[in-house]
């Protein structure tokens, strides 16, 4: 049976350096991400659209979040195959084009995971895992670009 399952952030701009935006330039794009009993995440925009290089930018966090969302299925699958993973990481990145009225979106996001996996676990198996793990990710599942995976398996 399917089921909804709701989250929830509370987003605050924290970038009003006194004048609020009367001036395009004259104020920050600083935020707060807060959900209920966790870390507050400091935000800001991209730096070439005048945010803060030292703060997570929203392009960043969707990266991040098909990444981790791909861990976490792909570490499960392998728990239940019987593949036993003992490292696990992933140098991600995604390319986002912008149009001269100032949209955009992104146009892809590959995945480069580098799982070191026990002698005995079957490298073949850990392998055709990640097709499975991006099929279940329910971020990558949610967004209209392709999120690809070239994955490297280590052996112990």
């Amino acid at each position: 049976m399917a089921r909804d399952h709701t989250y929830s952030a509370t987003v605050t701009w924290t970038g009003n350096r006194g004048e609020g935006t009367r001036r395009y330039r004259g104020y920050g794009r600083d935020h707060d991400i807060a959900c209920t009993g966790k870390p507050v995440i400091r935000g800001s925009a991209d730096p070439a659209y005048l945010g803060d290089a030292a703060w997570h930018n929203p392009e960043d966090m969707l990266v991040a979040a098909l990444s981790a969302c791909h861990m976490l299925w792909y570490l499960h699958l392998c728990a239940s195959a019987g593949v036993v993973v003992t490292a696990y990481e992933d140098a991600a990145d995604g390319t986002m084009r912008t149009h001269p009225d100032g949209a955009g979106e992104f146009k892809r996001v590959t995945l480069r995971p580098r799982i070191t996996i026990t002698g005995d676990s079957d490298a073949t198996v850990a392998e055709r895992l990640h097709e499975q793990a991006n099929a279940m990710c329910f971020i990558a599942r949610s967004v209209n670009f392709p999120v690809t995976h070239v994955a490297e398996i280590v052996i112990e």
